[in-house]
């Protein structure tokens, strides 16, 4: 294995048509660099679906109130109605799955914004009234201060968490938020904390242009009284959110007198199964990864067969002067073996290391955005294209090995 009189030969040999050996290497250094870099470039593309949602529950889902679309129980159909405080228990004890539950209530609407007053300074920004539960659905880094607690709902305080863009537009550049007073809407809130969101995407609107009140208080505060915009919900383990979503609506029908068949009474938003589909995308954009690279490098190292069959036909005198001195099947059969794997293990090695070397420098350079971040390979998949890659070097010189060994000694001294 280590002789070093049959590596000199490989290597000579090997040498001998340098075009040929280049070509033939190209391709299968081209095969695994394909698969390292399709491969690495899904990783991005998982990283980065995966940073745009951060903070945000995989397994929630937010159900809202729309109008009517069939008449039910006397009522006509396009009627407006809105969850109550009471939805709010009945969920909790009637449907079963759920983990978290955070009602919400919204000034402005969806995307709303509402003038924000500060030392002379507005904005407009969403302002959402919340339960200390929706930290565990649509969750944000805290940056200064703290979130809403539940002192703050059960008292009613007028306490505010605004986001990181509120303090751009409200105060000055080097002015502390905390402790400050903001007026909503003629009412008086004071800033406790300050929250920049954790996604990149903005479902929702701009988190980092929202301010979270004690949803108690922005009942009283903006005559909201026993109303809820919207719920945000979770599903215990074992229990998809799809299912609880699907239950609470038809609680919510029940209680609100909506026919059962009326889909549109309700929207909905079920991040469960956005996560769902992505998942399964990326499933398949990896799958398809592994596909084209090793077809293409199960093509490299046909053509690296076919390179070591021309060779041997070559090398027919060579190996019949090498049979009929005795030399046994197995020093040919290795010898035939080692040069196809040693053209395949080198040129893999090179796009292998130029695939990891192509990423390194995508990722320094600093390509970043809401979709694609750091593409990378696990080292473990490093290590199994690793692996294919011997065994199509093993491959494509076992048939070239077949046909040295099948040369007739006599017949290959007469070959010309």
């Amino acid at each position: 294995m280590f002789d070093s009189d049959r590596w000199n030969e490989i290597w000579n040999t090997l040498g001998r048509n340098k075009l040929r050996s280049f070509l033939t290497a190209f391709g299968v250094g081209w095969g695994i660099f394909m698969l390292i870099v399709m491969l690495g470039a899904g990783n991005g593309l998982s990283n980065g679906v995966n940073k745009a949602f951060a903070g945000w529950a995989n397994n929630s889902a937010f159900i809202w109130t729309q109008t009517t679309s069939l008449p039910y129980q006397g009522f006509p159909r396009g009627r407006w109605f809105s969850f109550d405080n009471q939805d709010i228990e009945a969920i909790r004890n009637k449907v079963a799955g759920v983990d978290a539950l955070a009602p919400r209530l919204q000034l402005g609407g969806w995307r709303g914004g509402d003038n924000v007053v500060y030392n002379g300074r507005t904005g407009a920004f969403s302002v959402n009234g919340d339960v200390t539960d929706i930290q565990r659905i649509q969750g944000t880094d805290v940056t200064a201060g703290r979130f809403l607690n539940e002192k703050d709902v059960r008292d009613n305080r007028k306490v505010a968490v605004v986001g990181n863009r509120v303090v751009e537009v409200l105060f000055e550049k080097d002015e502390d938020p905390l402790g400050k007073w903001i007026r909503i809407q003629g009412v008086y809130f004071q800033v406790v904390g300050v929250h920049r969101p954790k996604a990149s995407a903005n479902m929702g609107g701009d988190q980092g242009a929202t301010i979270h009140v004690p949803f108690t208080t922005f009942q009283r505060a903006f005559n909201a009284m026993n109303r809820v915009h919207w719920f945000a919900v979770t599903a215990q383990p074992g229990t998809h959110a799809s299912q609880v979503e699907a239950d609470v609506k038809k609680l919510m029908a029940e209680r609100h007198r909506v026919h059962p068949d009326d889909d549109l009474a309700f929207g909905s938003f079920n991040v469960a199964e956005m996560f769902d589909m992505t998942n399964n995308l990326f499933m398949a954009i990896s799958g398809l990864g592994w596909f084209v690279g090793i077809l293409t490098l199960l093509a490299g190292a046909i053509g690296v067969s076919n390179i070591m069959l021309v060779i041997v036909r070559e090398r027919t005198k060579e190996i019949g002067i090498r049979r009929s001195i005795g030399a046994s099947p197995r020093s040919i059969t290795t010898q035939i073996v080692l040069e196809s794997l040693t053209l395949t293990v080198i040129a893999g090695y090179l796009g292998l290391l130029s695939g990891m070397l192509i990423l390194e420098a995508v990722n320094a350079a600093g390509i970043d955005s809401d979709f694609f971040a750091r593409p990378e390979i696990d080292l473990n998949v490093a290590l199994i294209a690793l692996g294919v890659l011997i065994v199509s070097g093993l491959l494509a010189g076992l048939i070239p090995a077949r046909r040295a060994l099948a040369i007739n000694a006599v017949d290959a001294l007469r070959a010309e």
